[in-house]
């Protein structure tokens, strides 16, 4: 006799959709708006990805750079969920802006995208100070807030899929091609996400998941970050991912999570797992690392890696965390010297028209 997973609902912004007309996330029945592709430019390539490849291009019409990520052959379906998703999304804080679509000979979907001078995260999250490192999770976890807020799960949240320009001291979210609509109860695909930065319950197969598995992804990230190990978890497949993680965080809350929500895994998995106890974070300092860990770094961690998906710290309740105060006295002390600065801008101004 086999038993049914609990189902659980999101424990914030559950009714994100609610009020929305179905049209907001119907992807099925919606149709993209193409522009002209005679307006394009292609510049350079600069990278590709398993689902596509992407390149800098002129805007003629506009006379402005842009990014153009050209789409391989897939699903329709997957495409229009991106594009609807990118559309939703538009003007949200610190979400890669989509300013339009293109269709390359009926075979191809471009996605025309802002252009930001950006190295790749993963590329300098090693490099950061400990106030950066603390400055652009945060920045992130208002991407993350933000994309929640509209009922949406990023379901990739990983360094690559972050690009920062950091004489702008500006970040962005980006890669939305596994993204999805949360609707309550709904079950997922659970094969979604990136290997060192899936959720214990994309590994256990269990689908009624929400927006709290982009916390965990997030929470992959941060020890990497703060412990300078990357990845932080590094299975070579997903019975090994999960492995790795019963090594840190313990068997027995592992098994008081699946007894929780009737979540079953074969013995042969089982014998993998083992019997481990729970590691203390504290045990991932090292030297060239402890200037980056601090008490509240471990706190906010401890919220982020959770098995239980239903006790992990949401976006909102992340960017109130104290770990975050010196950002958050940064910011104010910024806010407060822009405004003294157009203030005595103004008055300079109106002194010239006297």
């Amino acid at each position: 006799m086999t038993t049914c997973p609990v189902r659980t609902i999101a424990k914030i912004y559950s009714d994100a959709l609610v009020n929305k007309p179905k049209e907001f996330w119907d992807y099925d029945n919606f149709t993209p708006q193409y522009q002209a592709i005679e307006s394009y430019c292609l510049i350079r390539k600069l990278g590709r990805g398993k689902y596509s490849e992407v390149f800098e291009a002129l805007d003629e019409l506009n006379n402005e750079k842009v990014v153009i990520k050209i789409l391989k052959p897939v699903k329709k379906r997957k495409v229009k969920r991106e594009i609807k998703i990118l559309e939703e999304l538009r003007g949200g804080i610190n979400i890669i802006k989509l300013y339009g679509v293109i269709s390359i000979n009926s075979l191809y979907t471009g996605l025309i995208f802002e252009q930001v001078h950006n190295v790749d995260f993963k590329h300098i999250y090693f490099t950061l100070s400990e106030f950066d490192t603390r400055f652009y999770l945060y920045e992130l976890l208002k991407a993350l807030n933000f994309c929640h807020s509209k009922g949406i799960m990023h379901r990739d949240v990983k360094p690559h899929n972050i690009i920062v320009d950091q004489s702008q001291r500006k970040l962005r979210l980006i890669d939305w091609g596994l993204a999805e609509f949360y609707h309550p109860g709904q079950e997922y695909n659970v094969r979604v996400a990136s290997r060192y930065f899936k959720g214990p319950e994309l590994l256990v197969e269990y689908g009624y998941y929400d927006y709290s598995l982009d916390m965990w992804s997030l929470g992959c990230m941060f020890a990497s970050m703060i412990f300078r190990k990357e990845p932080f978890f590094s299975g070579n497949d997903n019975y090994d991912q999960l492995v790795r993680i019963v090594k840190v965080l313990g068997t027995q809350l592992f098994y008081q999570y699946m007894e929780k929500y009737n979540i079953c895994i074969s013995s042969h998995f089982q014998e993998l797992i083992g019997q481990h106890n729970r590691k203390k974070w504290e045990r991932f300092i090292k030297t060239e690392n402890e200037y980056l860990v601090s008490e509240d770094a471990l706190d906010l961690l401890e919220n982020l890696l959770r098995y239980d998906h239903m006790e992990r710290i949401t976006a909102k309740d992340a960017l109130e965390h104290r770990y975050f105060a010196p950002v958050v006295r940064y910011n104010k002390t910024k806010s407060l010297n822009n405004n003294v600065e157009k203030e005595s801008e103004r008055q300079v101004d109106g002194e010239s028209t006297k």
